[in-house]
């Protein structure tokens, strides 16, 4: 078989040959994808504590809807305590403020993450043109 069927054989990938990745570039390739990785998970993150406070608020709404004499269980680590309304009104405020700062240290997180990710995609995009690929496939 000849170097050209050879070729053909293992697909239609063709290296430019002008294309010369340093050791510095690998890294920094290295340092994109998992920046891209932890946005992902941060996503998944963010959601899941949205979610969270979401079950909050509609616990609160519905706690307001009760007697003022009905002791209401409130998990606290792995235990209910019974609380009356408004100290159960009063955790589940802290809980909810907690569940916002969280929320908040996700999306900064995330931003500073992508700021990192568009100046790499910046040199990376400057140094290898259209010979390199960092979007997602969305």
């Amino acid at each position: 078989m000849s170097a050209k069927a050879d070729s053909k054989a293992m697909g239609t990938f063709q290296p430019d040959s002008d294309v010369h990745i340093t050791y510095e570039d690998q890294k920094k390739i290295n340092k994109f994808a998992n920046y891209n990785a932890k946005v992902e998970d941060l996503k998944e993150e963010l959601k899941i504590k949205q979610n969270e406070l979401k079950n909050l608020e509609e616990a609160g709404d519905e706690i307001d809807l009760l007697d003022d004499d009905v002791q209401i269980p409130f998990l606290i680590g792995e235990v209910f305590i019974s609380h009356d309304q408004s100290k159960t009104l009063e955790l589940l405020a802290e809980a909810k403020d907690k569940k916002k700062k969280e929320i908040a240290n996700i999306q900064k997180t995330t931003k500073d993450l992508q700021q990192q990710m568009t100046e790499l995609k910046q040199h990376l995009y400057g140094r290898f043109g259209s010979n390199i690929h960092l979007e997602n496939d969305e």
